[in-house]
């Protein structure tokens, strides 16, 4: 069989490859409608998030460990408004906020860069309100090209991974259309905060179960 020669330059992470659903995390039996989860990650890959600057970006993915199947569940692109002066601890504030929202108990943050004061500034906002989110930097040393095609080729190639249809309303598609492993692509923030939760080691889950215990309080003393 001959095999024609693709440039670098052309190959794309096709968006078609993923598989879209729209039911919502079950935390009581640790399903996405049929689909078993089994662990949870949490990445953010931080930026000024001022406008016109890179995407500051946090993903959230569950995990089929059995089936090695990812879900894309959230993602949250950040934009900070001018006249906010500490755009760091908002930030912190909207990614608490998220981790929250999903009953996360770790994120997962990249202490490159502008990411190096983020880990402090969010364990002060988590004593102050006494959450017992747990903090992991991250840094990252391999080119940014090679984390998201190691991460997300491998499972567009082979039909596992999956995302919720929010997230087509995202940047992250139209990333994806326009990305290149040449280091050419102008927007990618969204597709390596993707890489990294899908590469951060995650957390467990286990279902919850349904039942509800009541104590009984009539009894004779």
């Amino acid at each position: 069989m001959m095999l024609e020669y693709v440039p670098a330059d052309k190959i794309r992470l096709d968006p078609g490859g993923i598989k879209i659903y729209d039911s919502d995390f079950d935390m009581h039996s640790c399903r996405i409608g049929e689909n078993q989860i089994t662990s949870i990650a949490i990445y953010w890959d931080p930026s000024s998030g001022r406008k016109n600057a890179d995407s500051s970006v946090c993903a959230l993915v569950y995990r089929d460990d059995k089936a090695k199947r990812v879900f894309i569940h959230d993602i949250l692109y950040m934009v900070v408004p001018d006249e906010i002066d500490y755009p760091l601890s908002y930030q912190c504030n909207l990614v608490l906020d998220f981790v929250r929202r999903h009953h996360g108990r770790c994120i997962s943050v990249e202490t490159n860069g502008i990411g190096g004061a983020l880990p402090e500034i969010m364990r002060a906002g988590i004593a102050h309100e006494q959450t017992g989110i747990q903090i992991r930097p991250i840094n990252n040393s391999r080119h940014k090209q090679d984390r998201i095609l190691d991460a997300i080729e491998p499972l567009l190639s082979t039909g596992r991974l999956y995302a919720h249809r929010r997230i087509t309303q995202t940047p992250l598609m139209s990333e994806m259309l326009a990305w290149s492993p040449t280091g050419n692509s102008e927007h990618d923030d969204g597709l390596d905060a993707v890489a990294g939760a899908i590469s951060a080691q995650p957390i467990v889950l286990r279902p919850i179960g349904r039942g509800l215990y009541t104590a009984n309080t009539k009894f004779n003393i």
